[in-house]
């Protein structure tokens, strides 16, 4: 390749990298076990690393290779579009809308940045993951959801909101499609339980609850 387009491109690479950077500290509304609130760039890492650990494990062989990179881009776009709770989403629809309007923009913008490199790449990996058509969006999806619930297993409860009693109950739809993630998904929701039983509350009335509302 020639070095003057190399450089092009190298350029273009830093500049989505300091872009990047503010993933460090756009904050979730998840909380952390020690108290503080949790980046993106956290999320997306211990997606990446749940990946890993659970590739070897699943029914079906997954690229994994494209699955981390599918999971590492899902959320750049929150660098320019910001991060929107999904539970802003279910009290305001209207919001989901901005959303996604705003993450198009900030793909599209990425596209353009890298367009002499991979920009075309990191486009149609992000709208992959949103169409959760392909095996590996379905594994990044159902890696995506339970990651979140983990992370609310691992915080004190004093941080949950009432909403998210019931949300705990309502994952099993993502990972339907693969054995290791519902037996996955029935140990964190058994943590969840457990969590909200020590605090003193209805486990079944909960689920109950949860089930009939988002079920």
């Amino acid at each position: 390749m020639n070095p003057e387009i190399k450089v092009q491109q190298l350029t273009a690479i830093l500049d989505v990298l300091q872009l990047a950077e503010r993933l460090k500290f756009e904050l979730r509304h998840s909380w952390l076990s020690n108290g503080r609130q949790e980046s993106v760039a956290e999320h997306t890492w211990r997606m990446s690393l749940m990946a890993i650990l659970i590739e070897p494990l699943l029914d079906q062989k997954v690229d994994l290779a494209r699955l981390l990179k599918m999971i590492i881009i899902h959320d750049l776009v929150e660098a320019e579009a910001g991060d929107v709770s999904v539970l802003d989403q279910i009290r305001n629809p209207e919001i989901r809308k901005v959303k996604q309007q705003r993450e198009a923009l900030a793909i599209q913008h990425l596209r353009d940045m890298l367009s002499s490199a991979n920009g075309q790449e990191i486009y149609d990996l992000f709208y992959e993951f949103e169409d959760k058509q392909t095996f590996e969006a379905k594994v990044a999806n159902a890696i995506d959801k339970l990651e979140v619930q983990l992370q609310h297993n691992h915080a004190d409860i004093s941080t949950w909101e009432e909403i998210e009693y019931d949300l705990s109950f309502v994952i099993g739809k993502h990972v339907e499609f693969d054995e290791t993630f519902v037996l996955l998904k029935d140990l964190i929701e058994q943590q969840a339980s457990q969590k909200l039983e020590s605090a003193g509350l209805n486990v079944e009335e909960i689920r109950f609850r949860a089930l009939s509302a988002f079920g």
